[in-house]
């Protein structure tokens, strides 16, 4: 029979513990208290507290440095969590020197930091640079859409708001209504008391919209229309992703190639990139130096392409390469990417019994083109015109609705007459010569052989960048509101990640 060694849990030990001798070389800890105490200087920090004559004495900022700093490295962001590993885990204690810093103080500190953090992250980008981290080949920009902490149902114009808080109102007058015409005195007091807490949660809701829109006016986006405000977090917005629409902010990093190190990030409260790219290059020059771009290249997906950004990219002699709407669809390798679907089409109109329909001969097109007259003798109006993907230039035309309606030409003339409203048709000119700007510019050089080579390199670069962030460090939130505070969160995070590129692949011998 097997025989074992006797075992119990009902007993104690006590270990001599030297925090010094738990942080061991070689770890990830070791590298971030190495980095705090002796490479990255902290003297801002210094600026947040004056209680070098009165006052109580504050906790080092190293110390809250390296525990904020560990944890959200082990996907802990909740500042109780934190204070409790400060308790409880022997490398947390270590690097906290078993000082024990309460929640509030942890939550103050990273909430409350945004100049010091900004401070923090360019100290990290230049240890990077001194290290040969940064190849300064190719740096690629892009966004992630996470969602803070804000409702999307408090998302809405101040005119939204207004309707939602008479409809408040009036769900309470018909719950009083329903009240008054109730005979039943038992059923009566069961109701009234059911309903009194709703009644109150109501009232709560709609005097939280009448004093936002009486203090708040109507954000205006950049077209200089209003855009959704919200009550709860107002410099948020409500973007949509590919998981839905989200209430938050958009965390934008600018990346360099070489070893995916983060060399500009903020976060921005608006989904669409357009007005994002300016800001980002700006952030990067004064990271790095004002003449970062002279040998770096730039890639960026269709959401940064405008008129703007390309004449703006031109001015300043930046090597972009911006993909747009249509840069896949002029890719030769997706030439047959819709083949399954023309002939599914194709297909449907063999088993279709359709008769032989008009073309585009049987229509009188005016010369000057304002109009156009179809078979039945009605006038088509020009709808539009531009340019297709083959740089063809089309002008369009419309029916009327009076007049498609109740023509007897409508089996010939519509694919499908029982449910299409009108007859559209559309005239190609030929070839047109494109015009000479910045865009046509852009869109010649990315569909080049090398700007398609250059360009392919961008997914490689900055999207495992947001996949670390997003799974490894488990930031699938921000935990906090207003921009100030989640864009000190989004460097602190992507601080950590080069504390990590620096862990790994630095040359110190010391780490």
């Amino acid at each position: 029979m097997a025989k074992y060694k006797d075992y119990s849990y009902d007993q104690g030990v006590f270990l001599p513990v030297f925090f010094d001798k738990q942080i061991l070389p070689g770890t990830f800890e070791y590298s971030i208290n190495h980095l705090i105490d002796n490479e990255i200087d902290l003297s801002v920090f210094d600026n947040r507290y004056n209680n070098d004559e009165t006052g109580a004495p504050a906790y080092d900022p190293r110390i809250l440095l390296k525990i904020v700093l560990f944890a959200y490295s082990r996907g802990i962001t909740s500042s109780r969590k934190i204070a409790q590993c400060c308790e409880e885990n022997i490398i947390f204690m270590a690097l906290s020197a078993h000082t024990r810093p309460h929640f509030t103080t942890i939550a103050d500190f990273i909430s409350k930091q945004d100049e010091q953090t900004t401070a923090l992250f360019q100290e990290v980008i230049l240890i990077c640079d001194e290290m040969g981290l940064i190849g300064r080949e190719m740096f690629a920009v892009d966004g992630c859409k996470l969602p803070s902490n804000a409702s999307k149902e408090w998302s809405g114009t101040k005119a939204d708001f207004q309707k939602k808080a008479i409809k408040l109102e009036k769900a309470i007058e018909r719950i009083i209504e329903k009240h008054r015409h109730i005979d039943d005195i038992e059923e009566k007091n069961n109701i009234i008391e059911t309903d009194t807490k709703y009644i109150a949660t109501l009232e709560k809701q709609a005097k939280k919209i009448r004093e936002w829109t009486n203090k708040n006016d109507d954000r205006i986006g950049s077209m200089g229309k209003p855009v959704k405000s919200n009550i709860t977090d107002n410099e948020s917005a409500k973007m949509k992703t590919s998981k839905g629409m989200v209430q938050g902010y958009n965390g934008v990093a600018m990346v360099d190639d070489k070893h995916q190190v983060i060399v500009g990030a903020e976060a921005f409260g608006k989904g669409p990139e357009q007005d994002l790219l300016k800001p980002m290059i700006d952030t990067t020059k004064e990271n790095l130096e004002e003449k970062v771009f002279e040998k770096t290249k730039l890639t960026a997906d269709s959401g940064f392409h405008s008129r703007n950004n390309m004449d703006m990219l031109a001015d300043e002699g930046i090597d972009a390469f911006v993909a747009d709407g249509r840069f896949r669809k002029r890719d030769p390798r997706f030439d047959n990417s819709g083949r399954y679907k023309e002939e599914h089409r194709k297909e449907l109109l063999r088993k279709q019994k359709h008769t032989k329909l008009f073309s585009k001969q049987d229509f009188y097109f005016d010369p000057e083109f304002k109009f156009c007259r179809c078979p039945a003798g009605k006038r088509l109006y020009r709808s539009g015109n531009g340019l297709d993907k083959k740089g063809n230039y089309i002008t369009r035309f419309k029916a009327p609705k009076s007049a498609c309606g109740p023509c007897k030409l409508r089996a010939k003339c519509l694919r499908y007459p029982d449910t299409s409203p009108k007859r559209s048709v559309a005239y190609f000119h030929g070839i047109k010569k494109l015009p000479e700007n910045a865009m046509e510019k852009m869109k010649q050089k990315i569909d080049s052989s090398s700007g398609r080579q250059i360009y392919s390199k961008r997914l490689g670069a900055v999207e495992p960048v947001f996949g670390n962030i997003r799974h490894t460090l488990r930031l699938d939130r921000f935990s906090l509101r207003g921009k100030l505070k989640v864009n000190s969160q989004w460097l602190l995070f992507c601080t950590l990640h080069n504390l990590r590129k620096i862990h790994r692949y630095g040359t110190m011998a010391v780490i």
